[in-house]
């Protein structure tokens, strides 16, 4: 079975919810007519003007976060450290801006395409684990900001993958120290057992 997501998908509110419901869907990009995929398998879910890791929290609303603030369905890539761009899935609705953040992907298809972009097998862990690599993967750069989800440049689609409570690692996310309380809350998730994971540490849920 594989269905594209309809842009209803993604009005759900609840962020936790959809970070853990991502995961196992497959995330496809068609860049130059090179159309490449991978399996999410990690996720972070950040819940909006309250969240102090969200670029939104104390309701910054700027040109850069506008996106956020829209109906779910669309993506928010930014650069990070001005070396990496990292791709979030905009969920919800109007002014309620959450997104998930697509930490890692398992290579799935146009493997040729994915290691030339990265220049090393797609066996290797590296080539796709964690939000800057999976990124340059699968070809997303700045041009991808802002893109509709339910067109043919990047979608998501559901490829039958299901997975029980027990088998997601919840985990305090990762790189937001500054985030204090907030940093330590369980808002990574991972597919259990899957190699291409950015980091795994034990569950604290």
């Amino acid at each position: 079975m594989k269905r594209k997501l309809n842009l209803s998908y993604y009005q759900n509110p609840n962020v936790e919810f959809m970070a853990k419901d991502l995961l196992g869907k497959a995330l496809y990009t068609n860049r130059n007519g090179g159309l490449t995929a991978g399996i999410i398998t990690e996720t972070e879910a950040y819940f909006g003007i309250d969240d102090k890791g969200s670029h939104v929290y104390g309701n910054r609303r700027t040109g850069r976060t506008e996106i956020i603030y829209g109906s779910g369905g669309f993506t928010y890539v930014y650069l990070c450290y001005g070396i990496h761009h990292l791709l979030n899935i905009v969920v919800s609705g109007n002014d309620d801006p959450k997104c998930v953040l697509i930490r890692a992907v398992e290579p799935f298809l146009g493997n040729e395409i994915i290691a030339e972009r990265r220049k090393m097998p797609v066996t290797g862990i590296a080539v796709s684990s964690g939000p800057g690599s999976l990124t340059k993967a699968l070809g997303i750069d700045a041009s991808f900001n802002k893109k509709d989800l339910s067109g043919d440049e990047i979608w998501i689609e559901d490829v039958g993958n299901r997975y029980a409570p027990e088998e997601i690692a919840a985990v305090p996310r990762i790189g937001i120290a500054y985030a204090g309380e907030h940093a330590l809350l369980p808002l990574r998730f991972y597919i259990k057992g899957n190699r291409f994971v950015s980091k795994k540490v034990k569950s604290v849920l």
